[in-house]
Formats: structure tokens, sequence, C-alpha cells
């Protein structure tokens, strides 16, 4: 590659001259690595003279992974088990078994290093690792996919991106976590905030008390007649949409159903739209107003937590409606 660039007509240097230039920066790289470990070392080591815009390139791109292999390892577990299926992965996704180890021991230690630490989970790999801020908030989604091991390989939900994932990663931490909360707790971006998520039981009120689900149903119809392309498909089949939506929050209270939340998203709210045609509008019409008309039910009495809860599920069932 250097070879044909043109430097040596640039430098007036031989052929032998620059192969040993370059299997000068291979060795350098070698003894370099293990500093990229721990890239404050890197940038605090007196031993090797690299620029700090060469540096944050090397960190950069030591940390930087392929979106092939991401979607792969995301919601497993981090553990050797899973260190051993690489082959498999490599052959499926044509990355090197080098790079796929180079990236899965990226994301073990960085989850490692960060799940234990106050604050935010963010801020605390960029402090870690000096990543920029897109490649932190990437490994942040990562990080806590890992442990709460959210299903994500399912026939289903091959469609999404690891972009998708990322962006729910984020709703979920900033609204979900104990963090959410209280900004100085323990694992508080890595862990669900268990009080809310028993607190989603008292939701049920909404599908379980007729009249409350009829006059719900009425103020939503009500507000959306002439707005919707897909209004009577909305009228038809607004109670199982409504009752998927709440039977998702009751069961978030068991973590084996917690894993479950992307695919039961799918199943539950998304196919059944696509089926009827209704369009990315349609789809956040009527989440908005589905969420909103609730506070005019005067039975109703838990709606901060309502609140709390569609926030997210209508983030990310908008952004994993595509096709």
């Amino acid at each position: 590659m250097r070879m044909k660039s043109g430097i040596l007509e640039q430098c007036g240097a031989s052929q032998d001259v620059l192969e040993s230039d370059t299997m000068d920066h291979y060795r350098t790289f070698q003894m370099t690595e293990r500093l990229l470990h721990n890239p404050s070392k890197l940038v605090n080591q007196l031993l090797f003279q690299i620029p700090p815009h060469r540096q944050n390139m090397l960190i950069e791109r030591y940390y930087a992974f392929d979106e092939a292999f991401v979607r792969e390892v995301l919601g497993k577990k981090l553990s050797k088990g899973t260190k051993k299926d690489l082959d498999d992965v490599s052959a499926k996704t044509g990355i090197t078994l080098k790079s796929c180890r180079r990236q899965f021991d990226n994301f073990k230690r960085v989850f490692k290093v960060v799940e234990e630490m106050k604050g935010p989970l963010v801020e605390n790999i960029h402090q870690n690792f000096l990543l920029s801020d897109r490649l932190a908030r990437d490994y942040a989604a990562i990080v806590f996919f890992a442990n709460s091991r959210f299903e994500t390989g399912k026939k289903k939900l091959q469609y999404l991106t690891f972009e998708d994932f990322a962006f729910c990663a984020e709703q979920l931490i900033q609204n979900w976590t104990l963090g959410a909360v209280d900004s100085m707790v323990e694992d508080m971006d890595v862990d669900l905030d268990k009080e809310f998520l028993q607190d989603l039981k008292d939701l049920k009120v909404l599908i379980t008390d007729k009249d409350m689900m009829d006059q719900h149903k009425s103020l939503v119809c009500t507000a959306l007649r002439g707005k919707l392309q897909v209004f009577s498909e909305m009228e038809g089949s607004f109670k199982n949409l409504s009752r998927g939506l709440v039977n998702i929050a009751g069961k978030l209270m068991n973590n084996k159903d917690v894993r479950d939340l992307f695919i039961d998203l799918v199943e539950k709210f998304i196919e059944p739209c696509k089926s009827d045609k209704w369009s990315l509008n349609d789809v956040r019409l009527f989440l908005t107003q589905h969420t909103n008309s609730v506070r005019a039910l005067d039975a109703f009495k838990h709606q901060a937590v309502w609140e709390r809860y569609m926030r997210v599920i209508q983030s990310c069932i908008l952004k994993m409606y595509h096709d």
C-alpha cells in the first residue's frame, strides 16, 4: 500500500528502506498493544514518541468494531463460552478470527472496568478508555446489553441494526435505570430500576377495567379521526394493541421477560401494524395520543409510571419501525 502511494518517489528512498521502516512500525505496534488495553498508560508513557493526534487515532482504531460482528454477540454473555464460538462468527461474517478476538476482548475489558463504577456509564467509559463520544456511547450500549442479556439474535429481530439497538439502549439507560433517578448509586446506568419495574404491574388496570378501556379507546378515536390513514384498522385493533403494550409492562418484573423486550415489541405491536400497512407517521400519532389521553382518565392513578414507561416504548418502537 505504501509503495502504491508513491512515497518512494517523494522521499527518494529504496524499496529495502521502505520495507524495513514498515516492519519497524509493526514491531512498535506489538510493543504498544499492551498499553492500548489501558489507554491512559499509552498517553502517559515516555518510551514511544507518538504525537497526541496519532495516539487518539490508535486508540480509536483499536477499539473500533465491525457492525456485523457486534450484531452477532450483542446481548450475549461476554464469557469464555461466547469466545469459543468466535470461529463460527468469523466464518459467518467474513471477519478474520484475529479481529473477532480483538473486538470481543475489547468489549469484555470495557465491561469489566465499568460494570461496578458509580456515575454515568458513557462518562466512565470515556474517562477510562479515552474514546470519542460516539464510540463511548456505542460501548455503553454493548455493556448495557451484555448486562441485561437482551435477546437480539432471533430471526424476527434480524432486520434491526446495531444502531437501532444502541439508540434503544440509550433510551433505557436515560429513563429506566437507577441512574435516571439518582446520579450517584452503584451500577447506576447498568441495572434497571427494580422498584420502577415492580410498579409497572399497576398499569394492568388500563386493560382489566372494561369501562376505563372503553373510555381510553373513545378518547384516542375522537382525537385521531380524520388524521390517520388507517383509522378503521386502528379502531378495530385498538384493544389488542393496547393489551400488547400494557402486558409487556407487566412482564418486565422477571429477568427472563426483560430479555424478551424487543421480541415482544415486534410481535405484539410492530408486526400487527405492519400487516395493516400503518405508516411511520400513523404509528407516531397513535402512540402519542394513546399515551397522552390517559391523563383524561380520572380513575387512573399511575400517571408518572405510565409516562416513564411509554416514553421509552414509544421511542424504541418508532426507531424499530422500518423494513
